[in-house]
C-alpha cells in the first residue's frame, strides 16, 4: 500500500516541478535586485525556514511564500527560477532580495544590484 502512494507523491512532485512557464495572468515587474548572504545564513526566513544562501530563493514584499519566480537580469539576459521564502527587501527602491547562488547565476555578485525583470510562474 505505501508504495503505490509513494510513487504517486513523487511523481506528482516531479510533475508539478518540471513546467517554468510563465504565468500569463500572473506578476511581472521590473526594477532592482540585490542579494543576502553569508550574514543571513542560518536565521530564520518570514516563512519559518532557515535562510540558506546556496539555494535558490529570494525574498518579495508580497508575494505569496512558495511562489516561483523568474528572474532575468536585463543587462545580461540570464534568468534564474527561485522560490519566494522570504519578506523584503527592506532597502527602499528595491523589487527583491536574491540569495547569493541566484545572484551569481545572474552574474551580479561583484556589483551587488542590478536591474532585472520579475516574473511569476504557473504552477
Amino acid at each position: 500500500m505505501w508504495r503505490p502512494l509513494s510513487a504517486l507523491a513523487l511523481f506528482t512532485l516531479l510533475a508539478g516541478c518540471a513546467s517554468h512557464d510563465i504565468d500569463p495572468r500572473g506578476y511581472d515587474q521590473t526594477g532592482t535586485a540585490s542579494y543576502y548572504g553569508s550574514r543571513h545564513h542560518g536565521k530564520r526566513t518570514a516563512s519559518g525556514e532557515p535562510f540558506n544562501q546556496h539555494g535558490m530563493t529570494a525574498a518579495h514584499r508580497s508575494l505569496p511564500f512558495g511562489s516561483q519566480v523568474k528572474v532575468t537580469n536585463l543587462n545580461n539576459d540570464r534568468s534564474v527560477v527561485v522560490r519566494i521564502n522570504d519578506r523584503g527587501p527592506h532597502t527602499r527602491g528595491r523589487l527583491i532580495d536574491l540569495s547569493r547562488a541566484a545572484a551569481e547565476k545572474l552574474g551580479m555578485i561583484r556589483s551587488g544590484t542590478a536591474r532585472v525583470r520579475v516574473q511569476s510562474l504557473s504552477d
